[in-house]
C-alpha cells in the first residue's frame, strides 16, 4: 500500500507540476481587457482553498463525517500545541515566498526556461528585455535554493512526529494565509483597494488558483510517503513535458546550440 501511495504521489506531482507551470504562464501572458490578475491575491486564495480542501478530507478520512470531531482535533492538534504548529511556521514563510516568486518568474520567462534556467541567452534576449531576463532568473534561482531548504525541513517536521499530513497541511496553509495577506498589504494594498482583490479573475485564472492548491496537497504527501530526492526527480520529468509542450504547442521555447 504505502508503495502505491508513493508513485501515486509522484506521478500526480509530475502531472501538476507541469500543468500548473504551463498554465500560469500562459495566464501570465494572456492579452486581455482590464487589469491582470494579481499574483500575490492568488497566492492567499490558493493557501485558503488548500485549508479548506484538507478540512474535507480529514472529515471524510479521520473524522467519521463529523463537523465536531473536526473541531476538536483542530483543537487538540493545532491551536492547543502552539509551539509544534509554529515550527510550520519557516517552511510555510518559505512556500510563500516561492509561490510568489513563481508568477514573477513565469511571467518574465518561458515555461521551459522557467524550470531549467539554461543558456538560451540568444531567444531570451529576442522575446524579452534584458530586465524581465534578469528578474526572472533571479526569481527561477531564489526559488531553487529556497525550496530545497524547506523541502528538507518539512521532510524532518513530517517524519519526525505522529501527526498526520492533513493537520501539517492546515498549519502550512494557515501560516500560508498570514504570510500571504501582508505580501498583499506590502505589494498591491493600494490595487486591492481599487479594484478588489478578484481584479482580472477568469475561468483560467482558478484553474491556475486551483492546480497552486492542489500541489500543496501533493507535496506534502510525496514528502510523507516518498522523500525530498524523489520529490526531486518527479521535478526532472516535470522540466521534460514542459520542455516538450512548450516548444511543440506553447512555441514560446527555442532551444539553441549554446
Amino acid at each position: 500500500k504505502m508503495l502505491t501511495l508513493k508513485y501515486l504521489s509522484l506521478g500526480v506531482l509530475v502531472f501538476q507540476t507541469t500543468t500548473l507551470v504551463l498554465t500560469m504562464r500562459y495566464s501570465r501572458t494572456l492579452k486581455e481587457e482590464g487589469p491582470r490578475y494579481l499574483a500575490s491575491t492568488a497566492v492567499v486564495i490558493a493557501e485558503i482553498m488548500k485549508i479548506i480542501a484538507t478540512c474535507i478530507l480529514l472529515v471524510y478520512k479521520d473524522s467519521g463525517y463529523s463537523f465536531r470531531t473536526l473541531n476538536r482535533v483542530l483543537q487538540e492538534e493545532i491551536f492547543n500545541k502552539p509551539m509544534d504548529t509554529l515550527k510550520l511556521a519557516i517552511p510555510s514563510g518559505i512556500y510563500t515566498l516561492q509561490n510568489n516568486l513563481l508568477y514573477v518568474a513565469l511571467s518574465n520567462l518561458d515555461a521551459a526556461t522557467y524550470q531549467w534556467p539554461t543558456d538560451s541567452a540568444e531567444h531570451l534576449k529576442k522575446e524579452l528585455s534584458a530586465g524581465s531576463q534578469f528578474v526572472g532568473l533571479v526569481s527561477v534561482l531564489i526559488a531553487c535554493f529556497s525550496s530545497g531548504f524547506a523541502g528538507v525541513y518539512f521532510e524532518k517536521i513530517l517524519k519526525g512526529s505522529k501527526q498526520s499530513v492533513w493537520i501539517r497541511n492546515i498549519q502550512l496553509g494557515l501560516f500560508g494565509s498570514i504570510f500571504g495577506m501582508m505580501g498583499v498589504y506590502v505589494y498591491d494594498g493600494e490595487r486591492v483597494k481599487e479594484d478588489g482583490i478578484f481584479q482580472g479573475y477568469n475561468n483560467l485564472t482558478w484553474i491556475v488558483v486551483l492546480l497552486q492548491a492542489l500541489g500543496g496537497l501533493v507535496i506534502a504527501a510525496v514528502i510523507k510517503y516518498a522523500d525530498n530526492i524523489l520529490k526531486g526527480f518527479a521535478t526532472s520529468v516535470s522540466i521534460i513535458l514542459s520542455t516538450l509542450i512548450s516548444y511543440f504547442w506553447l512555441q514560446d521555447f527555442m532551444p539553441t546550440r549554446y
